[in-house]
């Protein structure tokens, strides 16, 4: 029998909470409302970029730097893509080099904000974002909790010598 006030604690899932540990109906209505939110966010994001880039081609700068803006969105985008896609199906943990630089490369996961929304959604189709990791650790985390609390069940008064 396993001391629950001892027990270790689910870590909560942005969106979700730790509803995503017995999948209850208030998961399932999440796991589908996320999902559209990302969708919008990513819809208002390009919609603000597309603004940005309008008023770059508005000034009449020339097709070379439209061109340089729109590459350098496209590439923003997909390194933000690539690094939210890792750590929400990773964890923060696995990012390593480039992808783990916050403050350095800030500019560039605010430019491809577009990118991280698009794979939030994405990885929000097929589970709640981070949810696997968060539930890898959670049970490895309660197998410890069990064998430690089961202990030494056959007898406790004798000890080991040596």
């Amino acid at each position: 029998m396993t001391d629950d006030r001892t027990a270790p604690a689910p870590e909560p899932i942005r969106f979700f909470g730790t509803s995503w540990v017995d999948r209850g109906r208030d998961y399932w209505l999440r796991r589908a409302l996320v999902p559209v939110g990302a969708l919008l966010t990513v819809l208002a994001g390009a919609f603000v970029l597309r603004f940005a880039v309008s008023g770059v081609q508005l000034s009449k700068s020339g097709g070379f730097v439209n061109g340089l803006l729109i590459g350098a969105i496209a590439v923003c985008s997909c390194l933000a893509a690539l690094r939210n896609w890792k750590q929400l199906s990773e964890g923060r943990d696995a990012l390593t080099g480039w992808m783990a630089e916050e403050k350095s490369l800030g500019a560039v996961w605010l430019i491809g904000c577009v990118g991280a929304a698009a794979a939030y959604f994405l990885r929000s189709l097929t589970e709640a974002p981070g949810e696997a990791v968060r539930r890898a650790r959670y049970e490895r985390a309660v197998e410890r909790h069990e064998r430690r609390s089961t202990g030494r069940a056959g007898r406790p008064g004798k000890r080991r010598k040596g």
